[in-house]
Formats: structure tokens, sequence, C-alpha cells
């Protein structure tokens, strides 16, 4: 992975230059690129992803991206959506996003493959959006709990264990942020605004926000056991 800069006008752009390079087309590198209504008046946009950020699946040419915009919830949402303060370009969500996904996947985590991430600024504030390679016949961890097997969830906590003994303190982790592919590989995603520390009582933290998750989507009784149980397993190292 080779990551570069970039600048046009007021918007910054960090990406992954063999990845935008092997696209098909090879997309321009500029503000476009992450615009939804570029993507739409050429035909490339294959669906949308549930949630506030409206994500949206591109045909990229030999791979499928996810384009996803930066999104405010809660109480502030009121007052902007889209906006956030200024404080520095390596300090902007996007761009800390995307180089922790690239260390990530460096390390040979089960993460998606980061694109680009793009800054707008306007004064003391910016705009943001993120660009990762969609994987290929993956679904939310959420959809298929109903008649998920003890095997998957203990693989679900092992592949959790992996990224907290890499450091990652995963500040969102929920039954959507957790895909299964075609192959029943587990993988991480939405790393915004996570971020790598020595260990401690986070790690418990995450798990509880998971089990508070499995229960708003009524998994079985049993499901967190069985993730605690593939966390704690030898083989989870």
């Amino acid at each position: 992975m080779q990551l570069a800069t970039c600048r046009t006008g007021k918007t910054f752009i960090l990406y992954d230059a063999d990845s935008v390079c092997d696209a098909e087309p090879a997309p321009q590198i500029g503000p476009r690129l992450f615009d939804p209504e570029h993507w739409r008046r050429a035909g490339n946009v294959l669906g949308e992803a549930p949630g506030r950020g409206s994500s949206l699946f591109l045909d990229a040419g030999r791979e499928q991206w996810v384009l996803r915009p930066y999104r405010r919830g809660g109480l502030i949402a009121r007052l902007s959506e889209s906006r956030y303060l200024w404080t520095g370009l390596e300090r902007t969500r996007a761009f800390r996003e995307l180089r922790l996904t690239a260390h990530l996947h460096a390390l040979g985590l089960p993460v998606p493959r980061p694109v680009a991430a793009a800054v707008t600024r306007a004064g003391p504030t910016y705009t943001a959006a993120l660009i990762t390679v969609r994987i290929p016949g993956a679904g939310a961890l959420a959809e298929c709990l109903a008649e998920v097997e003890p095997a998957l969830l203990e693989r679900v906590g092992a592949t959790i264990r992996r990224f907290h003994e890499a450091g990652l303190d995963h500040v969102d982790l929920n039954a959507r942020n957790l895909l299964i592919d075609r192959t029943g590989k587990v993988w991480l995603i939405d790393l915004d605004r996570c971020r790598l520390r020595a260990p401690g009582g986070w790690q418990e933290d995450n798990l509880a926000r998971l089990g508070r998750s499995l229960a708003k989507f009524a998994a079985p009784a049993e499901a967190m056991s069985a993730i605690r149980r593939g966390y704690a397993s030898d083989d989870a190292g």
C-alpha cells in the first residue's frame, strides 16, 4: 500500500495510489471521487448501506468500493450533521481513520482495504468522506443472528481478541460493524474515532458494548457467551 496526498482547492485527499490506479477506468484524483452525484450520473452506484451516513456501494471496475460521508449523530447533529471543527489536517477524522485502517491492514488484520479520504475545509470547519474496498459477499453479523452458529460467534470473539492484541480500541463495537463474508471470515469495519492504546479496561468496555448491541438485535441469550469463549481461547492469539 502506497499512501499519497494531494490538494485541489480547499480539498485535501489522502489515498492509496495502488487502489486508485488499479480501478477501471481509473478515476481522476479529485473532489468528484467523493461526490455521490458523480457516481450516480455515471451509473456506477450499486446500492446503499443502512445508517445515518448513507454509504454508497460503487462499481469501480475490478472491485467495488464503499463511499461513506462523515455524519454526526445525537443532539449536535441539530446544529450541523456534517461539519466538524478544524484542528489540523492530520487530526481530521477521515485522515486518522484511513491511516489507522492502513496500519491494521498492513498487520494482516481483517479490515477493508482503504482507498482514499477527503477533507474539505471551510474556515474553522470541514466536511469529510472515506472510501474503502467493499468486502465481496459480506453481511453484518446483526443480519444473521437468528440462525447464527456458536462456532461463528467464537470466531467473532477470536477476531476481536486479535484486534485487541494489536491495541485497537473500537469505540463503536456493535453487531453492524462486524461483517461475515461468504466463507465465514469475520471482518471489522468503521474505525472512525478508534485508536491504538495500551492494554486496559477499554477492552472489557468494547465487549460490554457489543453485548448491549446483541441484546438490541435480539440475539440468542447464549450469543455473548460464545463470543467470550472465542475471545478467551488459546487459538485467538
